[in-house]
């Protein structure tokens, strides 16, 4: 056995936990502008941009660590973070590393690439036959 066919054995494994991690990431978004945890500034009314955003993050976040209905929840969350990166991000500067928008960017690409390849084997979706 090469060392490459034990990396693609695992390859399912890792996508599942790197859905999980990306969806926990995305969920402390949420939780940080709801629940004040972990605690930040940002408080943001529900009706605001910044809000819609953090509800956004809540569902989607919880879904995909999940793995429940991930293609829908990382399509809406890709386009989120992107949505979010054009508002606030990049009118500060071109470059994302200075704009700090390298976060919005690499989230918009790691939930495009979940939409296309599912959400791995440790998932509801996988239990449920999706």
């Amino acid at each position: 056995m090469t060392a490459s066919t034990t990396l693609n054995a695992w390859a399912p494994r890792v996508l599942s936990i790197t859905r999980i991690m990306s969806g926990l990431l995305l969920l402390a978004h949420g939780t940080a502008k709801f629940l004040n945890f972990p605690a930040t500034d940002m408080h943001p009314p529900l009706s605001s941009l910044p809000g819609i955003a953090g509800v956004i993050e809540l569902v989607c976040g919880v879904l995909i660590a999940l793995g429940l209905f991930t293609r829908p929840a990382a399509f809406l969350a890709s386009g989120m973070t992107a949505f979010a990166y054009f508002i606030a991000h990049f009118p500060k500067n071109f470059f994302p590393v200075a704009n700090g928008g390298d976060a919005a960017v690499l989230f918009c690409f790691i939930f495009l690439y979940f939409i296309f390849a599912g959400a791995g084997p440790w998932s509801i979706d996988a239990q449920r036959g999706r």
